[in-house]
């Protein structure tokens, strides 16, 4: 029987140890502390979506719906291939815009912004461009025939192959311009 109580006080000093007790012995063996379950944490989902940036401006959109945008801002805009014949673009900022292989055609584009604007193959014809800002922009194979392109900055710009048949150019820049190939028939480059 002493065995058996030797035994069983052992078995209550080694779980009393297990649980962190103290026995009033001094062991060297290592005490196990009980913890507190930890609680999982819990993932909060945004109460509102994150906002997506427009693929287009607002003002692209109208000028699609209604070709009118007077004084927009369209800078850097695509608008490469999209019919904007007998648009209204008035003084817009078109600085660095895609309208390669745009249909212009009968566009008002007086006092626009067309800096560094890339109007390759675009159609031009019968487009007013007077007082437009065309420096450095690519112009390469454009048809600007009969356009309106009076007092117009063309300095720096790339006119290679472009149609400028019948073209009115009085007081136009064409400084720096590169008019290789292009169609100069009925129109008079003197200032």
């Amino acid at each position: 029987m002493n065995k058996l109580i030797t035994r069983t006080s052992i078995l209550w000093v080694t779980a009393l140890g297990l649980f962190g007790c103290n026995t009033g012995t001094s062991t060297q063996e290592p005490q196990a502390v009980a913890q507190p379950p930890t609680q999982p944490v819990e993932q909060v989902a945004p109460t509102q979506p994150v906002a997506q940036a427009p693929t287009q401006s607002s003002d692209v959109q109208r000028l699609l719906n209604t070709r009118q945008c007077p004084g927009c801002n369209l800078s850097g805009a695509d608008l490469q291939s999209a019919n904007l014949e007998d648009a209204n673009l008035q003084g817009a900022n078109l600085q660095g815009a895609n309208l390669q292989n745009a249909d212009l055609e009968r566009a008002n584009l007086r006092e626009a912004n067309l800096q560094q604007a890339n109007l390759r193959d675009a159609d031009l014809e019968r487009a007013d461009l007077q007082a437009a800002n065309l420096s450095n922009a690519n112009l390469q194979s454009a048809d600007l025939e009969e356009a309106n392109l009076q007092n117009a900055n063309f300095q720096n710009a790339n006119l290679q192959n472009a149609d400028l048949e019948d073209a009115r150019v009085q007081g136009a820049n064409f400084d720096g311009a590169n008019l290789q190939g292009a169609d100069l028939e009925g129109t008079n480059l003197r200032r």
